[in-house]
């Protein structure tokens, strides 16, 4: 409130102008007193000036109308019961007492004694002189809003536009002013509530680029009565600003958070070997880590690649975030709001916030491509442009990014094969491949396997809370012989499974899965060469009856059945072949 009205007493309203004169005066000084002072009534008082009555000019022109004289007495003429207030009542208290009483003038009083007058005059004066200062003080706030203020009347048109409004939409006052609100803005939050009476909340708009707006508009109705419409618009684009480099901040923070507990010791220092071809490619990054260069690492499946370029990261001078990406884990409709990001309510389902893309977030680090073959090729052409321009736009933005970004690939399929097919890009394939490291499988890495088993032997236990601290030499001998297809991630995986099913504190044969012993005698019988059919007979049949025995239990007569032979056929056979049934 600009102003409280009820706290607005008479004493600082009332008027000490006014003309007394005493009961035995006669009716004509009190007309002379009148026209010579240019006042509408006299009050009338006893001797001890004490309030009596009061007559008016309209009371002396009814009484000449009725031929009275005017030696009449003003005792005898005087209007004597007067309705007075004292001091201390509320301006608003006086109003209503002259609205229900139908008078103009009330007399102020203390103690019988006439000390002031309110007039109709003094209260219409008051409240206009408020309401102009109200005005003033008014439209100052309104104009120190940061808020942009519109107020509309009954008929549409603008009668308050303040400075906030003119900068925002560019439109001065003194142009809108008196006009209908939709000759300038015909889609106008304003117009909508205009027409529908119904106020709006929080309502997003966007009237130029870069400039992001939250509008608040409500119908103005007084005792039902509808008189315009009132709205708030408030410019949020520099917390829009900082909300975007705030979720940056935190999408970043995030990612080195699961960054952190994934790996605590990046660096060669991970890369575990001894080979001499394993520490010619660990050479080979080491010297094409500190340079610009894009590298395409190859090799089958569970070679380490990951493992390689985030090394190569490591080493390198990039100040940026490692940012691995596989591709055969992303759908085809999500890999460009993936990599590149999508702004606000750029698809159904998208964060209302908008989302940082993983090139943006890899912003002066490396991104890791993994699965590199297996990107559709839609995107193929777009990542080129990436890698050619260096920079990146959003899905659904119209504004470009630079990036400086480092991109290391790794593949295990033939990408130059793939290019003869027509299924990756020729120009794309030559902008990753610019040094390219090829990591030997475990199978031709010898001695690494039993240095990879004893590091995952002390990380697994740690892992799992195993006391396992040895692994019996007859199981690394047996380890060594296996092809290990899966490479270091299958050797990790196996290691897994012995330390977690191992009782005690040493790993023993027992525990090693069956498809290894069985891939190894395999391989035993193919490098063996030999072509005597009786001897593979032999080593055949005495594998199928350990394998009936292991699936009945040790019971002859059950494993007999499942072999198809006599009782007495499989009992001959088992002292024959000297197979240990326990």
């Amino acid at each position: 409130m600009l102003y409280n009205y009820d706290k607005i007493l008479a004493k600082d309203v009332m008027c000490k102008r006014y003309i007394t004169l005493k009961e035995n005066y006669q009716l004509k000084h009190a007309i002379k007193l009148l026209l010579k002072n240019n006042m509408k009534e006299v009050f009338v008082t006893d001797e001890k000036n004490k309030l009596k009555g009061i007559i008016t000019l309209t009371d002396i022109s009814r009484l000449m109308k009725q031929k009275f004289s005017e030696s009449l007495i003003l005792k005898e003429c005087m209007i004597d019961n007067l309705i007075t207030i004292k001091k201390d009542i509320a301006l608003l208290a006086c109003r209503n007492i002259m609205r229900k009483n139908k008078i103009g003038i009330l007399p102020v009083v203390e103690h019988e004694y006439l000390i002031g007058v309110i007039r109709k005059q003094e209260i219409m004066d008051f409240f206009y002189m408020g309401l102009e200062k109200a005005g003033i003080k008014l439209n100052h706030v309104i104009n120190c809003l940061h808020e942009a203020v519109c107020v509309i009347d009954e008929n549409g048109r603008v009668v308050i536009w303040n400075k906030s409004a003119e900068k925002l939409y560019n439109v001065p006052a003194v142009k809108i002013l008196g006009r209908p609100l939709g000759e300038f803005f015909p889609d106008a939050m304003d117009v909508k509530v205009f027409r529908t009476k119904e106020p709006v909340e929080n309502v997003y708009h966007s009237p130029k680029e870069n400039c992001h707006i939250v509008i608040n508009s409500a119908p103005i109705f007084l005792d039902g009565k509808f008189l315009g419409v009132v709205s708030t618009d408030r410019d949020v684009s520099e917390l829009r600003k900082l909300t975007n480099e705030l979720q940056k901040a935190n999408d970043t923070v995030e990612f080195l958070k699961r960054e952190v507990e994934r790996f605590s010791n990046d660096g060669f220092g991970k890369v575990i070997g001894k080979n001499p071809k394993l520490l010619e490619k660990i050479e080979l990054a080491k010297q094409v880590a500190k340079t610009k260069v894009n590298i395409l690492i190859t090799g089958e499946s569970g070679t380490g690649k990951e493992v390689f370029a985030r090394a190569i990261h490591e080493c390198s001078s990039q100040k940026g975030l490692f940012v691995p990406i596989n591709c055969s884990a992303i759908p085809n409709e999500l890999f460009e709001s993936e990599l590149f990001g999508y702004e606000q309510g750029a698809f159904t389902g998208a964060n209302r916030k908008g989302k940082m893309g993983l090139f943006e977030m890899a912003n002066n680090g490396t991104i890791f491509l993994d699965e590199i073959g297996d990107m559709p090729l839609f995107m193929q052409a777009k990542l080129l442009r990436v890698l050619q321009d260096k920079v990146v736009r959003r899905v659904g933005g119209e504004k470009y990014n630079n990036i400086n970004v480092r991109v290391i690939s790794a593949t295990n399929k033939n990408l130059k094969k793939m290019v003869e097919l027509g299924s990756f890009r020729e120009d794309l394939y030559y902008r990753l491949d610019v040094v390219q490291i090829k990591l030997p499988p475990l199978r031709e890495r010898g001695g690494d396997i039993v240095l990879l088993m004893d590091y995952f032997l002390k990380e697994l236990s740690m892992q799992n809370n195993k006391d396992v601290r040895y692994i019996d030499p007859e199981v690394v001998k047996i380890l060594q012989n296996y092809n290990w297809k899966g490479n270091i991630r299958e050797l990790k995986n196996t290691m897994e499974y012995l330390v977690v099913l191992c009782k005690g504190n040493k790993i023993t044969t027992d525990l090693i899965p069956n498809y290894i012993l069985e891939e190894i005698k395999k391989n035993k019988r193919r490098e063996g060469g030999s072509l005597d059919l009786n001897k593979a007979i032999v080593e055949f049949e005495k594998d199928m009856i350990k394998e009936a025995l292991k699936m009945a239990k040790g019971k002859k007569a059950k494993a007999a059945k499942l072999l198809n032979i006599p009782r007495a056929t499989l009992y001959y056979k088992i002292d024959q072949y000297e197979i240990d049934c326990q």
